[in-house]
Parts: structure tokens; sequence; C-alpha cells
């Protein structure tokens, strides 16, 4: 610095240049290759505005300048903290609004193995955190659906016996309740990896973004529901010991454990996994093509025979098929959401609510600037 305070070209972008390489090495971790690239471009037009500038006051540069790396090259870029930041839209109804038009899957939305699994380690997080984040409205609505449940189990040993005495006479009815319950087991991953080819064979996007979400909705499902058995540890409607004349509904706990001659827990009844993981598939394909209503319909469809037949084939009470739906539907649209969130931030037509700082040079003079997308 001279006498008058003021920074001499060559020790200024000596001194500048230092700074700013420290701010990148502060934020190097969390920059992606092409915000990297951004800033070095700025930096060789501010260098060469110096050049020009040949020792004037500048004072004010560097704090622009840095203010401005600072403002991008900070940013986490790591994808489940931009989730849970994301501002969302929502309708009147306090839905989120997606995009579901088919010109929206494209090579910046679509998956990849690093983005699958982020998002579902993130459905995960979502789903069994959901507890300690609901809001006042969100438990009163718990609340009234356990008031129903309860009194829909009233009904769970007079339907379990008429179920019973439909398949003891029906023989058509037994074997078509055989076939369908297997659709909400190990049937159902052979239907979605048809789907899954589907799409990628004839290079329908929204079709393999559609079954890669239904899977992730399959697996955040399955492992909700596992935990719910485990806890609960409700009796299975076929098991009958010697101090009962008919099986019942029962809740034994997680440390009540039950076995069959191998091996299998005969006290994991609540909720209904195949229902579960059923209408958690059936839900995504039913948000992702609502524009085409006959999808809707075939899913839910589809998953509700699969309830009932779980109930036919005396595997499961009716509340169990009850919260087994409900758990797969809520399933469903977590999973949905997030992925819709996820490509809102990865399609730059759909960024919303963002500011950014950029500092740019012409006819010798800096011209910091600021964006803010809304």
């Amino acid at each position: 610095m001279d006498r008058r305070g003021v920074f001499t070209s060559q020790k200024y972008r000596k001194a500048l240049v230092l700074s700013c390489w420290d701010v990148l090495q502060t934020g190097m971790v969390f920059c992606p290759s092409d915000l990297l690239t951004r800033i070095k471009l700025r930096l060789v037009i501010v260098m060469k505005a110096f050049k020009r500038a040949n020792g004037k006051r500048l004072f004010f540069v560097p704090v622009i300048l840095l203010f401005s790396l600072c403002c991008e090259a900070q940013k986490p870029d790591t994808l489940i903290r931009k989730l849970d930041s994301l501002s969302q839209k929502t309708d009147s109804a306090g839905k989120q609004l997606n995009n579901t038009n088919p010109r929206a899957y494209n090579e910046a939305t679509q998956f990849t193995l690093s983005s699958f699994f982020i998002l579902q380690g993130s459905n995960l997080k979502q789903a069994f955190t959901k507890p300690f984040h609901m809001t006042g409205r969100d438990w009163g609505k718990l609340g009234k659906f356990v008031v129903l449940t309860g009194a829909l189990s009233l009904l769970d040993e007079p339907v379990q016996r008429r179920a019973l005495d439909l398949r003891e006479h029906n023989n058509g009815l037994r074997a078509i309740s055989r076939q369908i319950t297997n659709f909400g087991g190990i049937y159902e991953g052979y239907t979605l990896g048809a789907l899954g080819a589907y799409g990628f064979l004839f290079k329908n996007k929204k079709m393999q973004t559609t079954t890669l979400l239904a899977l992730q909705s399959y697996i955040t499902g399955a492992a909700v529901e596992s935990v719910l058995k485990f806890l609960s540890g409700r009796q299975r409607p076929y098991v009958v010991n010697q101090k009962q004349v008919e099986a019942e509904p029962a809740f034994r706990g997680p440390f009540h454990v039950m076995r069959d001659a191998d091996g299998n827990r005969l006290n994991s009844s609540f909720p209904s996994g195949h229902t579960t993981v059923a209408f958690a598939a059936a839900t995504v394909y039913a948000l992702e093509y609502k524009d085409r209503p006959w999808v809707p319909v075939l899913a839910y469809s589809a998953a509700s025979l699969i309830g009932l037949s779980r109930i036919t084939e005396n595997k499961h009470w009716l509340t169990d098929v009850a919260v087994g739906a409900t758990l797969g539907y809520l399933t469903g649209r977590q999973v949905v959401n997030n992925y819709h969130r996820y490509a809102k931030l990865k399609s730059p037509k759909q960024t919303r609510n963002s500011v950014s700082f950029s500092m740019g040079y012409s006819n010798g003079q800096l011209l910091p600037g600021m964006v803010w997308r809304f």
C-alpha cells in the first residue's frame, strides 16, 4: 500500500489473487466443477480490469468480489441438504404441485446410480423421522385415523369368519385368491421389472423414472412395515393356541415371539406387508400418470385385490390390510414428491426462489450484479 492508502497495481493484484484463492480453497469441497470454472472466469475478468485500472482507487473491489465468490463457493452441494431446504409450491389443498409432463423427464432429471441411492436414503430418512416433524394438524389427522381404525377393528373377527366361509365353499375363489396374493410378493417384482424393461427398450424416460420410483417406494414401504410388524407383534388369524377356541387379533408386542415349526414368526400380522408394498407401487403409477384416468383405476384396483386376497388367504385381519393400504399410499406419495423436488433442483427451467451475485466488466468498468429467480 502506498502513502495515500491506495494499493499499487502489482501488489494489489497479488494480494487479491491470494485472497480469492483462499476463498476457493475453503469452498472447493462444496463446489461442482462448473461452478469452479465460472469463478475462475470471474477472476480473469477482474484481473483484466485491474490491468487497465493501473492503480486507481479500487479498494471496494475485493469486498464485492469476495462476497460474490463466498456466496457461490460456500453453497453446500449435497443433494439431501438441497432437498430439505427447497421451498415447495403448494395448491389450496396444501399438496405439492408436480410436473408430470413427459417432457419434464429428460437428461437433466433422470436417475443416476448415485442419485438413486441418495434419494432412497432421503426417502427412508423422511419416512422414519416423520413423527418428529409432524404439525398439530398432522397429529389431529393421525388421531382421527386411529379412532377410525379402532372402530374398524370391531369387524376383524366377523369379516375373517365370513372370508373363510366363502373360501371353503368356493374352489374358484380359492384358486384366484392364491394367484392374486402372489402379485403382492415376488410377482410384483416381476411386474416392475417388465415395466422397467419396456421403458428402457422403447426409450420412454417417464416410464423408466416411474418404475425406479415404484422400486424406491416398494423398498421404503417394506422397511417401515417391517419395523411396525416387529413393534406390534400382532397374532396372525390362522394361529390358535390351546387356550383359545378361535384366533384372536391380539397385539403381543415386540418381546413376545411366536414361531411355527419352520421358524416363521406367527405374531407379525400388523400391518399387511403385501398390501403395503402393493399400494406403495400403485400410488407412484397413479400419481405419475394421473393424466390418464385408467392408470390410477387399474393400479389401485390391483392393489385392493391383493389386500383382499390377504384376508381370504387367512393371512391378515381386516385392519392389517386397511393400515397397510394407508401406509403404502403415504409412502408412494412421499417418494413421488421427493423425486419432483429433486427434478426442480436439476432442471434449470424449474429453478425458483434463488439469488446469485456476479461480477462483470465492460468498457473499462467493473459491473457488480445480482439475479433473483422467482
